[in-house]
């Protein structure tokens, strides 16, 4: 009797693999529910923050993986990246339309070739999966961490749309001062993919899925950083609202340093007044006697001042190869030092092969903030400000974890100024600020955000925004910010601990991936 049981049970585990191969969804319908669970996966992140789509959108994926053969895989992934990409950068548009003067349809097509290109991650990513580990969430999930950290340093890199973001306030980002964004990142995966596996029939993973999040909240109380014994730093943050098609008129030069000008008049005395990237349009060259004048205006008032401006290496520069940079420079009371941009936007700051694409965005030709700059070094000391040493982010520099991470060490403040009016309308301005309360919740400081156009903020060490300004309004924002010393597990260590980790997770699975038994099903494939 027993013998007929087992035999009986041989033949329907042979037999499984068969069944489950004639009964799954054709390649081109797993592709399509892989881009559309790409396509959703943006809706997780600012502003919309539906954060469960970022655990329904991975766990489709890793559903629509199971089984599937390496090449089939390689296709699936692709269209998961396309989907992602070409709805989670569409805020593109508006540069590469209105501020490009690219026709609708080749702003749209660009884009779609974009997210064709960003989707090879995906594709590669799912390949290896399939091809070298087994499935589990225990390699999934490692994957998925080392092709989001590859996004910040391949060909200068585009870190954008991780989907540990979508957890920024919502708990699981108390693993942000232990791991960084990857370590959030990776709980978020190896949860989703947990799930799936629920679903499977496999129900001994709800166990890691509930021992990971009793793990945020333990993290939750551990005191990383605290307060110094000192009065808060009192600064005004001026958001100038000059619209993008202006801003590099010369016409409009003047004007907008009177705006400027005109809103900090009620503002110096405080300890420090900021203005937003780039808010003076014109090279420190151009323009000295200005500076001169609020500089000194500044130190009579007893402020410190910070402000946006491109800045001309004369010295260094050569008639072939002018160096412009992107920079942030501190004056006035006690305060000192200049920042130069390390990492540039492409299509925001310069434009790759800008030769060969020029007949593509004709608005480059003319556009200084478009075609002119290049990247500072990355061993620059923070800007003093009244006995305080200020880290600087530039724009999208900010969204590099270990730039910000190094920039901020043994600092107590980090400032960062951007110009997201190129962007103005969409969801990309959201999803910047949503990377800036990241920042400061792995680096356990407050944020000072001046920006053009918005989202100009104060955020807290523990990444909650204390105080914004509405988007697209010429206003000054006030604040009283407590500096904060010690350092968070992440500013120690940076991405090593994560990535380690990873890696030891994916020897394994290479080492234990069970070899092809079912010899019948092989050949069949």
């Amino acid at each position: 009797m027993s013998s007929m049981f087992f035999s009986s049970l041989r033949q329907r585990l042979i037999a499984a693999p068969a069944f489950q191969q004639q009964h799954r969804f054709s390649l081109g319908l797993v592709c399509l529910i892989a881009l559309c669970a790409g396509a959703v996966l943006p809706l997780a992140l600012a502003p919309y923050h539906f954060w469960w789509l970022a655990i329904l959108s991975p766990a489709l994926l890793y559903a629509c993986l199971h089984q599937r053969s390496s090449k089939h895989a390689l296709f699936i992934g692709w269209s998961y990246g396309i989907g992602l990409w070409f709805v989670g950068a569409f805020w593109l548009y508006t540069s590469i339309h209105v501020y490009g003067d690219t026709p609708a349809y080749l702003a749209v097509i660009l884009i779609a070739l974009m997210a064709i290109a960003m989707g090879v991650f995906s594709a590669v990513q799912a390949w290896l999966y399939r091809r070298f580990f087994p499935e589990t969430p225990l390699t999934f999930a490692p994957i998925w961490v080392f092709f989001e950290w590859l996004k910040t340093w391949i060909f200068t890199g585009f870190p954008w749309l991780f989907v540990g973001y979508a957890f920024t306030n919502y708990g699981l980002d108390e693993y942000a001062p232990l791991l960084g964004i990857f370590g959030v990142s990776f709980v978020v995966i190896l949860i989703a993919s947990a799930l799936t596996e629920c679903l499977f029939g496999k129900r001994f993973w709800i166990l890691p899925i509930l021992l990971l999040i009793a793990g945020a909240f333990g993290a939750k109380q551990i005191q990383w950083v605290t307060p110094k014994d000192q009065a808060p730093l009192t600064v005004s943050l001026i958001q100038g609202n000059i619209p993008q098609d202006l801003k590099w008129l010369v016409e409009y030069q003047a004007q907008t340093l009177s705006i400027y000008a005109t809103m900090s008049q009620t503002e110096w005395g405080r300890d420090l007044v900021v203005w937003p990237e780039a808010s003076i349009p014109m090279f420190q060259t151009d323009i000295q006697p200005f500076l001169n004048i609020i500089s000194d205006h500044a130190k009579a008032q007893g402020s410190a001042w910070v402000t946006g401006i491109p800045y001309w290496d004369v010295n260094n520069s050569t008639a072939n190869k002018p160096l412009y940079y992107n920079s942030i420079m501190a004056t006035g009371a006690e305060s000192h030092g200049m920042y130069f941009k390390q990492r540039l936007v492409p299509f925001g700051e310069y434009i790759p092969f800008s030769g060969a694409l020029s007949w593509v965005v004709p608005g480059v030709a003319n556009d200084l903030a478009l075609s002119g700059f290049s990247a500072g070094h990355d061993q620059q000391p923070p800007l003093m400000i009244k006995n305080h040493r200020l880290a600087s982010a530039i724009c999208y520099e900010v969204a590099y974890p270990n730039i910000t991470r190094k920039n901020a060490l043994d600092t107590d403040f980090l400032v960062t100024i951007s110009n997201d009016a190129w962007f103005t309308g969409t969801a990309g301005p959201w999803q910047h600020l949503q990377m800036v309360q990241m920042r400061a919740k792995e680096n356990g400081r407050w944020i000072i955000r001046a920006t053009n156009t918005g989202v100009t903020a104060f955020i807290n060490e523990q990444g909650h925004i204390v105080s914004k300004l509405p988007m697209d309004v010429r206003q000054v924002l006030r604040g009283e910010l407590p500096a904060f010393t010690g350092q968070t597990l992440y500013s120690r260590l940076g991405d090593w601990t994560i990535l380690l980790f990873c890696a030891l997770l994916l020897i394994l699975g290479l080492a234990y991936k069970p070899k092809v038994v079912d010899t019948r099903f092989k050949q069949r494939r």
